[in-house]
């Protein structure tokens, strides 16, 4: 499809605008090592919310979860709403006090102080590769995908741009200039989307076929169903959330720049109401398209045909800038832990203890180059795997290295027996263990062998804990959950009164979630 001149300027215009954007924020920074990575600890509750959606919600949601939804229907937006009722709660209730009150720049640093430097070097490992190849790769290359599929630009060339305008800022500006740019994004993303969503109801019949559409809803499918089985919820999403959206530096790095406590607990409810509806957006368009295209091979194509039959000129440029802001702001996010990570975890703590902030902020813009030149190569990679909704196979992705790193977390924040050592066989063996079930049960559910790693690598972490000697007690003093890890700062119990009780709004958007699930169970 030829771009109008209309579409043309507003697509360019807005890509040109956000890079101007995240180098005035790049200019903004100071030489402070915090505020290179952490934005100074100044971000309010609205722009930790915002942003958390803006890195998270990308080209896979846009393209792949609604590639999905096309072909399994409602059941896709549990991986999105699982989300809200596990994960989040997990960040929320559990796992954030720990973070803002050690002050910590990473996530891994809390497994240094529970466990050892051993641990924090392990989850950096893990995570590397889960940035490089799922949260970098895959989304350039998704991006890139519908790119092709609208305007016939090679996928190629169109990956080096997204990654090369996205990485420039992102290396010279940190969080500051993430943050900043993807609070626009994110206004673009949700506009795009709700532009792309009643352009298809409207072609497909009107709101009388969203009604029709959702007497065939569910959110439970069988056991035995090769992607979506309910039993994902004893083990494999159960993980994947809690690693995701609890323990990953790329979601809470912005939980850790919060001004105080209830601004980071305020600013993941914001998150939650914001991850309620963007999916929404998303998937309702896909469950109504088989009206206007009934048959499609390539689900993942589903949002470039849309935007192609469906949109006139001027919207298919403003369209398409909300999916690049997806793009940009989740990769720039990306990037940015994975410097961070890079930085704090390992050059300061084994390269160069005594690094300057100038010195570990240079080695945070170079390994960035890094990161986005491995991110490239692997989106090279993904297209052998356009075949198939790239979304699951990101999932799979997923399952080889989240269980370890979930039973890290859990258990060493829940249970004071647990070692060292069992930590370490937890986070060693997930990856072995997930090649071995996915080779001897090639037809089992990802998330049912995801869920069985994560259930073995707990049991491994007990019994090896057993068996090894138990840390000190006094060593472990606010490292463990327990009922005063809720109670509140002195200095911020005016903030938990009337309607700004983060509880009450967590109350509400909560009731919503599960309305949906008991309604179409």
């Amino acid at each position: 499809m030829k771009l109008e001149t209309i579409d043309l300027i507003i697509f360019v215009v807005y890509i040109v605008g956000v890079v101007l954007l995240g180098l005035y924020a790049a200019k903004r920074s100071s030489d402070s090592k915090r505020d290179y990575f952490l934005a100074g600890d100044k971000l309010s509750w609205w722009m930790i919310g915002g942003s958390i959606i803006a890195a998270n919600i990308s080209s896979h949601h846009l393209v792949g979860a609604m590639g999905a939804a096309y072909s399994r229907g409602f059941v896709a937006v549990t991986l999105e709403w699982g989300a809200i009722l596990i994960g989040f709660n997990a960040l929320l209730w559990i796992f954030l006090p720990f973070y803002l009150r050690n002050g910590f720049y990473t996530v891994p640093e809390y497994l240094e102080k529970r466990f050892g430097n051993t641990t924090r070097i392990l989850y950096a490992i893990l995570i590397m590769f889960t940035y490089v190849f799922v949260e970098i790769g895959a989304v350039l290359y998704l991006g890139a995908l519908s790119l092709h599929a609208l305007f016939d630009l090679p996928i190629v060339y169109s990956i080096l741009g997204m990654a090369i305008l996205t990485g420039l800022y992102t290396v010279l500006g940190g969080l500051r200039a993430v943050i900043w740019t993807e609070m626009v994004q994110l206004v673009v993303l949700v506009a795009g989307g709700v532009i792309l969503t009643f352009s298809t109801i409207n072609a497909a019949g009107g709101f009388e076929t969203v009604i029709e559409s959702s007497q065939d809803w569910k959110m439970f499918y069988p056991a035995s169903d090769p992607d979506f089985p309910w039993t994902m919820y004893l083990g494999g999403l159960l993980c994947i959330s809690v690693f995701y959206c609890a323990t990953n530096q790329f979601i809470v790095q912005r939980v850790l720049a919060a001004k105080n406590e209830w601004h980071g607990r305020m600013g993941v409810i914001f998150g939650d109401y914001l991850k309620f509806l963007v999916p929404l957006i998303i998937i309702v368009p896909a469950l109504v398209a088989p009206k206007i295209i009934p048959k499609l091979d390539q689900p993942d194509l589903l949002f470039s045909v849309l935007v192609e039959t469906l949109l006139p000129k001027g919207l298919i440029g403003l369209v398409m800038a909300g999916l690049i802001s997806a793009i940009m702001s989740h990769v720039s996010g990306a990037i940015n832990s994975c410097t961070t990570i890079l930085t704090v975890d390992i050059y300061t703590q084994f390269i160069n203890k005594k690094a300057t902030d100038e010195q570990a902020i240079r080695f945070g813009k170079l390994s960035g180059v890094a990161i986005i030149l491995l991110g490239i190569m692997s989106a090279m990679i993904l297209i052998s795997y356009s075949d198939k909704p790239v979304f699951l196979y990101l999932m799979n992705l997923y399952g080889l290295f989240t269980p370890g790193i979930a039973t890290m977390f859990l258990m060493g924040i829940f249970w004071k027996r647990t070692t060292k050592e069992g930590a370490l066989s937890a986070g060693l063996l997930t990856i072995p263990l997930s090649l071995i079930m996915e080779f001897a049960f090639p037809e089992m559910p990802f998330f049912n062998r995801t869920g069985i790693v994560f259930w073995a690598c707990m049991i491994l972490c007990v019994g090896v804990s057993l068996f090894t000697r138990p840390v000190k007690v006094e060593l472990l003093e606010g490292l463990i959950w327990n009922k005063e890890s809720l109670s509140l700062p002195a200095s911020e119990k005016s903030y938990y009164k009337g309607l700004k009780n983060p509880t009450l709004w967590w109350l509400i958007v909560t009731i919503m979630v599960l309305y949906f699930y008991v309604r179409y169970f």
